[in-house]
């Protein structure tokens, strides 16, 4: 009798993580380690007499980004509510200081990192997370007027203007993409109007079109974009490619390991044309598998903000978004830009290609992230409760 009554009072401890979520970061770091490494070996041999040099920098860069990461994880989320004017402020100053010859350093035509020896940091890295941060905090003190009144989303677009031109002169069009797009998709969910909206978008789509079109250089990307095969020896030269690992990698690949693009033909093969070794290595089936990957990321990264609004916790819930936008509209570019669906940009996938400043910015979301899912499971013990709590609320 005990036992049976010891049987049907069981209690179940809920788990402090989402599993799927951790599944899914886990498989896409592991297959980005193994992608890159393969993307890098020549290149790495051919510069350094080391065939796994990038390899090694990379394995730092995890590291420190986990341990980076495993602070991240105890601080409470409303703290970052707390001191996001802060560093708004911080990443305003530093993104002005990479401009400045001496303090920012230059690499391929491009002021975007600053540090001290060999430290240094991507500004518009950290500039992307830090407007995720701000904007969450503006959506909650500002709901109301974003959703009626016109200032609403006049404000915040002013510091996205600034934050914009300063990208803009490093150069850094891609950056500024991303950050525009993750900021309007917050407002979007905000509950701005939708006529606002649409007048908003086309405002900063014209914007944004009429910068791209203003340089030469962009210019003539984009022209090569349309039709990569009129120049494949000048300005279509990285999309030909590409396009041509594409074409040998068929349905199961060539095998891991055995591109030849990567051999000195496609240029950045281990940053941000990855996604093309991956498609000439593992072929539609592993392309496929990247893909679902980051969609089941993504997926899980918006279900935990959906679970830090139904618990109340509207900035959680916004930087979650936030968040799982960011890494949706960077992967979604990368690929787009690796098959010749959009305009050739510098932007990585996020947690494969290599780079110090990419990867401990993305250990620092993952972390958040975690923070969030786990004081959601503190509040309902799972998922499914907080579900039904807020059905019931809506009933109400």
């Amino acid at each position: 009798m005990r036992t049976s009554i010891a049987r049907h009072h069981t209690i179940t401890i809920p788990s402090f993580y989402d599993k799927w979520f951790v599944f899914a970061v886990m498989s896409v770091l592991v297959i980005g380690l193994l992608m890159m490494t393969s993307a890098s070996i020549v290149v790495s041999d051919r510069q350094y007499h080391q065939p796994f040099y990038f390899l090694f920098k990379q394995l730092i860069f995890l590291t420190l980004g986990t341990m980076l990461g495993a602070v991240v994880l105890q601080i409470e989320i409303n703290q970052w509510e707390k001191y996001s004017g802060y560093l708004l402020m911080t990443v305003l100053v530093m993104l002005a200081l990479v401009l400045i010859p001496g303090i920012g350093r230059s690499i391929n035509g491009s002021a975007r990192w600053i540090g001290y020896g060999p430290f240094a940091i991507q500004a518009s890295e950290l500039a992307k997370f830090t407007m995720v941060v701000y904007m969450a905090g503006y959506l909650v003190r500002r709901n109301a007027e974003i959703q009626t009144k016109l200032s609403g989303f006049a404000k915040p677009m002013m510091v996205l203007g600034l934050v914009a031109v300063l990208l803009l002169r490093e150069p850094d069009f891609g950056a500024t993409v991303v950050v525009t797009a993750t900021t309007l998709g917050m407002m979007f969910l905000a509950g701005m109007r939708l006529r606002h909206f649409i007048g908003l978008f086309s405002v900063v789509l014209v914007a944004l079109a009429l910068i791209a079109i203003s340089a030469p250089y962009r210019l003539a990307r984009l022209t090569a974009f349309l039709d990569p095969w009129a120049r494949p020896f000048d300005t279509g030269y990285q999309l030909t490619q590409s396009l041509i690992a594409f074409g040998r990698g068929g349905w199961f690949g060539v095998g891991l390991g055995n591109s030849i693009q990567k051999m000195f033909y496609l240029p950045e093969a281990y940053t941000d044309f990855l996604f093309a070794v991956i498609a000439e290595e593992l072929g539609l089936v592993g392309m496929c598998l990247v893909i679902g990957l980051f969609l089941l990321l993504v997926t899980r990264a918006f279900m935990i903000g959906k679970g830090a609004q139904l618990s109340g916790r509207h900035f959680a819930g916004y930087v979650a978004y936030g968040l799982g936008m960011w890494i949706a509209i960077q992967f979604i570019v990368s690929i787009g830009v690796n098959s010749g669906l959009l305009p050739t940009k510098g932007l990585t996938l996020p947690l494969m290609s290599y780079g110090g400043s990419s990867m401990l910015i993305n250990c620092i979301i993952i972390a958040i992230l975690l923070r969030i899912d786990h004081e959601n499971r503190m509040l309902f013990g799972s998922d499914t409760e907080a579900t039904k709590k807020g059905e019931t609320d809506g009933r109400n």
